[in-house]
């Protein structure tokens, strides 16, 4: 009897490796609303950070991995006094912008969060901008970090526009540790075989699965889980520049590749997709399209499925605050991404629960007029149990236009609208919302409201005279591209 032996024949690297590669080190931003969003980005992201260290839940995960830990060039943590090694301050940072789901959204057939690259990014930069002035060299300037910040941005987004991980039931993180491997290792100066050895690396790593936002199951790990990816990133990217060989097929090679092990099945059926549909396509090429179109959360520190819904719910509650006890059902017209990700019935066990949760985003504006993080917390939610009746009286409906909407790359709409029924017959108005005010299609309108929210961030964590300056400077385009990254850096320290 003879055996089949495999030719061992080590292929190139995978064709999607290289397409990334060369963007990281060949691609030249010249849109000149890409560099002033991800200024507006930087901004929005450090104040999400900033006011996230008012949570207990959020603050006992930062700091050194051993107390007393010295580092030469350490990498500061917006916000607070710590000087930590790359790693651990990407985890921090990417943990902190995250907690409160308050930084900017990227919704398609895959949806997250490419801020959460900042974590990654602003470690790195800040402790090689010190590492280089102590060898008498240039810093890197924060015109690096808006670069790193649109190409992050671009690569978790475009994959993320006909590729669906979550259907597989894995996290959208799998896209932050990528794209951040990926830009961390250009700032430190990687190769084309380094970049693409870190790239196969970030693929292979195993990946973290949904269970943690989703019902029975979600909790704070969500919160986190961007940080972690960030921080593996900067890790996986060291390793590289390191010398670490890459493994070409990460992607592709037969049942041990990322293809087949990992994204051979739907979570609907688990059948087996063709091999046709296993691998990724690209929507369009890389270059800045994201940055420019990325959606910030102007208003509500909700997931961004619900924003447009709980914009409506705000313009409803001058006509229900008075009437909440009368209220017979209150219809919440939503598309099929709301419905799968965010629409929950029975008891929400905690924070991480309830900002996942259409009908509880809902129902809070409905009563109070506002939705704020402290709204999730446990003291809140005892203390409010009409939110729970009134999540009782919900009816959830999909609306075919908002879901095809939703999908079309020139809408990019996140429709929602909200109608209250009362038990004498009467109704309020069918109040509805497609495009929330962080939209793109916004943006006059919404530039405005992110500066004063990224004044009251920096106003929980710094005097007056210093919250100013800071905005005064991440205002001024040219100054602050021009300003090194470690100088950026003292001015969040406390």
């Amino acid at each position: 009897m003879s055996a089949t032996v495999e030719a061992n024949v080590r292929p190139d690297y995978d064709p999607e490796l290289q397409r990334i590669a060369d963007y990281v080190l060949d691609y030249r931003i010249d849109s000149e609303e890409a560099w002033r969003t991800a200024r507006h980005c930087l901004m929005d992201t450090l104040g999400c950070g900033l006011l996230a260290l008012r949570f207990p839940e959020c603050t006992k995960h930062l700091g050194p991995l051993v107390e007393g830990t010295l580092v030469p060039h350490g990498a500061r943590v917006p916000g607070t006094s710590f000087r930590l090694d790359p790693v651990k301050a990407a985890w921090d940072i990417g943990a902190i912008v995250r907690w409160l789901d308050y930084n900017d959204t990227w919704l398609a057939a895959e949806w997250g969060h490419p801020s959460d690259n900042l974590g990654a990014i602003l470690a790195l930069a800040d402790h090689l901008a010190q590492q280089r002035v102590a060898q008498g060299e240039a810093p890197l300037v924060m015109r690096d970090v808006l670069e790193a910040m649109i190409m992050a941005h671009e690569i978790q987004g475009v994959l993320a526009l006909d590729n669906s991980f979550n259907r597989v039931g894995l996290d959208h993180v799998v896209l932050v540790k990528v794209a951040s491997t990926a830009v961390a290792a250009k700032l430190m100066d990687a190769d084309r075989e380094q970049l693409l050895s870190a790239l196969s690396h970030a693929w292979v790593d195993g990946q973290s699965l949904r269970t943690y936002r989703h019902a029975p199951n979600a909790g704070s790990r969500k919160s986190w889980a961007a940080g972690d990816a960030t921080s593996r990133a900067v890790r996986l990217a060291d390793i590289a520049l390191r010398g670490e060989m890459g493994i070409p097929g990460a992607l592709s090679a037969p049942q041990w590749g990322f293809y087949d092990v990992l994204f051979a099945k739907t979570n609907k059926d688990q059948q087996l997709k063709p091999e046709s549909e296993r691998r990724f396509t690209f929507q369009r090429e890389l270059g800045s399209y994201v940055m420019e179109n990325i959606l910030f959360k102007l208003s509500f520190p909700a997931e961004f499925h619900a924003q447009t819904a709980c914009e409506a719910a705000v313009t409803l509650h001058p006509q229900v605050k008075e009437r909440l006890a009368e209220i017979d059902r209150i219809v919440i017209t939503t598309h099929e991404s709301a419905i799968r990700i965010i629409s929950k019935a029975g008891s929400l066990a905690n924070p991480a629960d309830r900002d996942h949760c259409l009908q509880y985003m809902t129902a809070v504006p409905l009563i109070h007029g506002e939705l704020a993080a402290e709204h999730y917390e446990d003291d809140f939610h005892a203390a409010n149990p009409l939110i729970d009746e009134l999540r009782d009286r919900m009816e959830v409906v999909e609306e075919p236009r908002y879901t095809r909407d939703y999908l079309d790359p020139d809408k990019r709409s996140i429709a929602n609208a909200v109608q209250v029924f009362f038990r004498d017959g009467s109704a309020t108005d069918r109040v509805e919302v497609e495009y929330p005010i962080g939209h793109r299609r916004r943006r006059e309108e919404g530039i405005p409201v992110l500066e004063e929210k990224f004044r009251r961030h920096l106003a929980t964590r710094f005097p007056a005279a210093r919250s100013e300056r800071i905005l005064a400077l991440c205002r001024d385009q040219q100054r602050l591209e021009a300003t090194p990254v470690h100088r950026f850096m003292d001015q969040f320290m406390i």
